[in-house]
């Protein structure tokens, strides 16, 4: 009743009534994934593959474009300078990734000196379209090959944050009905070394994240992971601004003048308290830091920001439930 009033009330006075964005939904079953079995999936997951459903020329088109305008706004590397590269994915299309993301990219380009060397690949934050290219396996692969044509190897670094949901095989891919798929830790271990980007932190915000944990370790890689391999972790629900890994790690430790390894141990007491205080089962986060990742990482800490910055959006453990992702 009240709603059609509001029609009936525009109608008489010329004004249209508010339109509210509502974003994408997951609404139909993942094609394959019922009758692929886990082998399968793996499979899809080992391939970094995707399957690509009802997307409109024009759309593909636009994508395109968007995402060739991110790739063409990064700046080259400076030599003598260890230059970090960020890139911030949300790889599912639920806002509370989409927020994520961005903010993420904010903080870390903030703290790592990468303006003009930052890229976000994501779907909406929840309150319009994305102007953004997609979150997506295929274009992930083209943001980081663009990344090591212009970094120097030997010194710079990729700066690496994941966020979606996960499982077992790796992290997984849904853009609402249209995307489906996944990447796996030996996919990104592949990916990476084909393109030999061997200074690397990679960040992951998911379930079972942990997975990638043993193949993607390395002398020169540092990699944080909000659970475990046998974990789920939390936060996640759609109309949240952050998971309770981002806000621990993106949104309250790394904005503070600390080193790498000390925001890592604070994010990770933060996301203790939260679990137990919400009785949940411990996502147990994973840190693992190589002996010449952290010659780099002091030379990117040195240049943190030394004023702290103040977190932004409501806190991941304002909606606390057994949920995990």
């Amino acid at each position: 009743m009240k709603r059609l009033l509001t029609i009936l009330l525009a109608g008489l006075t010329g004004a249209a009534p508010a339109q509210t964005f509502q974003p994408p939904q997951h609404t139909r079953p993942v094609p394959l994934v019922a009758s692929a079995g886990e082998a399968g999936l793996i499979d899809l997951a080992d391939q970094g593959g995707a399957i690509e459903r009802d997307r409109a020329p024009h759309w593909q088109l636009a994508e395109h474009r968007r995402l060739l305008g991110a790739l063409n706004g990064l700046a080259p590397q400076r030599k003598g300078t260890v230059d970090a590269y960020v890139v911030a994915a949300a790889l599912d299309s639920d806002p509370v990734f989409g927020r994520e993301a961005r903010e993420a990219s904010k903080v870390l380009g903030r703290r790592y000196d990468a303006e003009r060397r930052t890229i976000v690949l994501a779907g909406t934050d929840g309150s319009a379209q994305s102007t953004l290219p997609m979150g997506s396996p295929a274009n992930l692969d083209a943001v980081l090959a663009r990344v090591a044509e212009l970094m120097d190897p030997a010194e710079d670094v990729l700066i690496l944050y994941l966020t979606s949901h996960g499982a077992r095989f790796g992290i997984v891919y849904n853009d609402a009905d249209q995307g489906f798929g996944a990447i796996s830790p030996r996919r990104m271990w592949s990916t990476l070394s084909q393109l030999g980007i061997r200074n690397r932190l990679i960040l992951i915000s998911a379930c079972y994240a942990g997975v990638f944990v043993p193949i993607l370790s390395s002398d020169t890689t540092a990699i944080i992971t909000a659970a475990s391999s046998e974990r789920t972790s939390f936060g996640c629900q759609s109309d949240n601004d952050w998971t309770f890994f981002g806000d621990a790690l993106i949104n309250r430790a790394l904005r503070k003048p600390q080193p790498l390894v000390a925001a890592a141990a604070e994010a990770t007491q933060t996301i203790a308290t939260w679990e137990r205080e919400a009785s949940l089962a411990p996502s147990e986060p994973q840190v693992s830091v190589g002996k010449e990742a952290m010659r780099w990482l002091a030379t990117l800490d040195a240049r943190a920001p030394a004023v702290v910055s103040a977190p932004v959006g409501r806190p991941a453990n304002a909606i606390l439930s057994g949920s995990g992702r």
